[in-house]
């Protein structure tokens, strides 16, 4: 069976250009198809003066969530955008993945609402891999959910956990919960009592973990809320950008500088490719029935063709199927209040 991947391809900053040529690029370069959904006409316009042929085909969608749109939007007014249709195109079965450079909390709540959330789990929670001298370690959640209580923290670490098990090999990868300090007395009220249930439950916790120690590799999965997350994501991002312009601008003063960046460049190549986030495409959604990548909204035609290409990956993989199993495998049914299911510590 041929892995189709639909993408939202309105609703990026500068869409549809850089999701059309990303699209056409991943199917270049990797063989991905791709169902572009979204304005027909532009889409279609676009394609022909790119001489595209292969590789993707299109869906009408005549609504855009924008970026200033509640998360409920495509949910409850606009049933016709581009983002709603894509991720009906994965619930269907006509495509196997969904990509989106749009509103975050619009694409989760189509993914959690309109393709399906794993019943046991409360939050999906996004998750990125943040790099460092060791090798890479697992962050989440970066920004599906601003306000969690401590069971959606314990959530994320059992479904890091997984998920850093399934992608590195680790059997039991160390889980570190962020906070303000390495004791166990340090943080908020909501980090004490999330520490009390990670040591209760049967991952690799570790503790807790500081700022510095998730550059450091201190642990496989690092833990924290979504507001936190973010701010943690985007401030790393800044800075590599700051110090990639800095070093430019250093570079370019005088011809024996230019000479230094020739013989360093190697060296600089590398650490593009390791900190750049159009390398990794976007943040994985987990805790949803199907693969969901959700880009950044000014991503480039490259982030988009990576984000495509690692969607392609997981699905060929089964990936997120073997997360759903191991879900339900660690899950005890237990009656609470009201009678919700709970993962089991």
């Amino acid at each position: 069976m041929t892995i189709r991947i639909a993408l939202d391809a309105m609703g990026g900053d500068r869409a549809p250009l850089p999701e059309i040529v990303g699209a056409v690029e991943a199917y270049r370069r990797f063989g991905v198809h791709t169902i572009l959904v979204g304005d027909e006409a532009k889409l279609q316009r676009e394609l022909v003066r790119l001489k595209v042929e292969d590789g993707v085909s299109i869906v009408h969608a005549e609504e855009v969530v924008t970026m200033d749109d509640p998360p409920m939007t495509p949910i409850r007014k606009k049933r016709r955008s581009s983002l709603r249709i894509a991720g009906e195109l994965v619930k269907s079965g006509e495509a196997q993945g969904l990509v989106s450079a749009g509103n975050t909390g619009a694409v989760m709540a189509t993914a959690k609402l309109v393709i399906g959330g794993i019943e046991v789990v409360e939050r999906p929670a996004l998750a990125v891999w943040i790099p460092h001298p060791k090798g890479a370690s697992l962050i989440l959640d970066v920004g599906a959910n601003s306000d969690c209580k401590a069971s959606h923290l314990h959530q994320f670490a059992i479904m890091g956990s997984i998920f850093a098990s399934q992608v590195t090999g680790i059997e039991h990868p160390r889980v570190a919960l962020l906070s303000i300090g390495e004791e166990d007395i340090k943080g908020n009220d909501l980090t004490k009592e999330v520490f009390k249930l990670l040591q209760q439950s049967d991952i690799n916790f570790t503790g807790n973990v500081e700022g510095h120690g998730i550059f450091a590799g201190e642990a496989d999965v690092i833990v924290t809320d979504g507001f936190t997350g973010n701010v943690v994501l985007k401030t790393g991002e800044s800075v590599y950008e700051y110090m990639s312009q800095a070093l430019r601008a250093g570079f370019a003063k005088s011809l024996r500088t230019k000479m230094g960046y020739v013989l360093s460049k190697p060296v600089f190549t590398e650490l593009k490719a390791k900190m750049d986030y159009a390398e990794y495409g976007g943040a994985l959604l987990l805790g949803v029935k199907a693969v969901t990548i959700i880009c950044h909204g000014r991503s480039q035609p490259k982030a988009i063709m990576n984000a495509l290409r690692l969607a392609r990956d997981f699905c060929v993989a089964g990936l997120n199927q073997r997360i759903v199993d191991q879900i339900h495998s660690r899950m005890r049914e237990t009656t609470n209040g009201n009678g919700k299911h709970s993962i089991a510590n």
